[in-house]
């Protein structure tokens, strides 16, 4: 028995980005979009991680949806998904929190808050062995950022011993789907810091410019991003749900990811994206897809990944690898100086193994692959994306623009001065790390 872990999608982004997981996860396990297995198959042995076992044969997965508006969760009720879920799991309110994080986490998500918990307690009353929580949703909307932090907020005071990862759609450098995204994002990004063990960050221009480039798709729609973080997200659960040489449980992401409490945002890298007309003519040897995660044009996040230095690695492969391949195509990025660690840290890699080869949804612009790996990063680059929007912040912020719909919402000006402190104080802990001087234990552990 692994253990079970319970996926949480927020807003609109965590919804779409739920689609895709659970698309995905159809197709890997042989499951029909009803939730009965396909004719002929058996149920692999960690298929209850993610799904129940209903008495009449029917999977039905450990999730909940949740969004303030009713648009992005009707969408499920009436699509071809829409007998998979149970229909409690499906929570929608009547009025969106139009792009603000404090009409979500104080006003219209206060009132749905205790609805949401008591549904997600009876999933986890399911369970034999909860492990924890995949929490997906978006920086800046507004039910992505205040919803989800009030809502992460309950689930660290009721399930404190339980890990809490999230993969968080992160603000493009380019890209706005709204103005006061950087708002938005510094407030819950200061809300979850204490609540959330790891965090993924996905930035939508970085995967942009990879469908574009790697898949040859001129214009990507909010689908082709999803599909693309959705490999992703099944390849950090895969050795949940599937045996492998060397599996990783939540916990383990977190032992071996997070050096410090605060200092838990890796970068992710996965390889190979290709499309379908370019599989049959791809290698796919071990030391090339090890070499190809470190390359910025494969990463989820936007930042310079070479300037940084590394606390910790994990590398996820998938498919007919053996432990001697992913041995030597580490030892050659030592060899040739590729990756830069810490001085205080010389080991630093983890290796997970699972021998499930990747699956792609039929009508994917992905290519079906034999093999992959997923690259994540404990760098302190990341922080570069920090910084960036911290003075997107800190623009509006000095012209005090737009702050009138979030006090009239019940918020003070003391909470966002508060917000943008803790992480001036993170920026400076990711430099003090790069910086390799002396002993800073002591410095990090008083700003924890």
């Amino acid at each position: 028995m692994r253990g079970e872990v319970v996926q949480v999608h927020i807003g609109q982004a965590g919804v779409q980005l739920g689609n895709a997981a659970w698309e995905l996860y159809l197709q890997e396990h042989e499951l029909e979009g009803n939730g009965y297995l396909r004719e002929g198959v058996t149920p692999t042995t960690g298929l209850d991680s993610f799904f129940s076992e209903t008495e009449h044969g029917k999977y039905v997965p450990r999730a909940t949806y949740v969004d303030l508006d009713c648009g992005t969760i009707d969408d499920i009720r009436t699509g071809p998904y829409r007998s998979l879920f149970h229909p409690e799991q499906l929570i929608s309110g009547t009025e969106d929190a139009a792009s603000n994080y404090a009409r979500g986490r104080f006003t219209i998500g206060r009132e749905m808050i205790d609805n949401v918990v008591e549904r997600i307690r009876r999933v986890t009353e399911n369970c034999d062995r909860l492990q924890g929580f995949l929490a997906f949703h978006s920086f800046g909307g507004g039910t992505g950022s205040g919803f989800a932090s009030l809502l992460l907020d309950n689930l660290s005071s009721e399930f404190v011993k339980k890990s809490k990862l999230e993969f968080a759609v992160y603000p493009a450098s380019q890209l706005s789907s709204s103005v006061v995204e950087p708002y938005n994002s510094i407030l819950v990004a200061n809300n979850t810091m204490d609540n959330v063990d790891c965090t993924f960050l996905v930035d939508n221009e970085a995967i942009y410019d990879t469908c574009r480039r790697n898949l040859d798709i001129s214009r990507p729609s909010y689908q082709n991003l999803n599909r693309v973080v959705a490999q992703v997200i099944s390849s950090i659960t895969t050795s949940l749900r599937f045996d492998g040489m060397l599996n990783v449980d939540l916990s383990e992401f977190q032992t071996n990811l997070v050096p410090y409490p605060r200092i838990h945002y890796p970068l992710v890298s996965i390889s190979p994206l290709c499309p379908r007309d370019f599989v049959q003519h791809e290698m796919l040897r071990v030391n090339d897809l090890t070499s190809q995660c470190l390359d910025p044009k494969n990463q989820m996040v936007k930042c310079d990944s070479k300037n940084g230095k590394y606390m910790a690695v994990a590398m996820l492969y998938r498919g007919d690898v053996s432990t001697s391949e992913c041995n030597n195509a580490i030892a050659t990025l030592r060899g040739r100086g590729a990756i830069r660690f810490v001085d205080w840290c010389p080991t630093g890699f983890k290796i997970g193994i699972t021998y499930q080869k990747p699956v792609v949804v039929p009508d994917s612009d992905l290519g079906p692959i034999t093999r992959s790996c997923t690259m994540l990063a404990n760098t302190t680059a990341i922080a570069q994306a920090w910084e960036r929007l911290d003075h997107k912040f800190d623009l509006m912020f000095s012209k005090r623009a737009f702050l009138h719909w979030f006090v009239g919402e019940g918020m003070e000006e003391g909470e966002f001065e508060e917000a943008r402190e803790n992480l001036a104080v993170l920026e400076k802990d990711y430099e003090m790390i790069g910086e390799d001087c002396g002993d800073f234990s002591d410095d990090l552990d008083d700003s924890f």
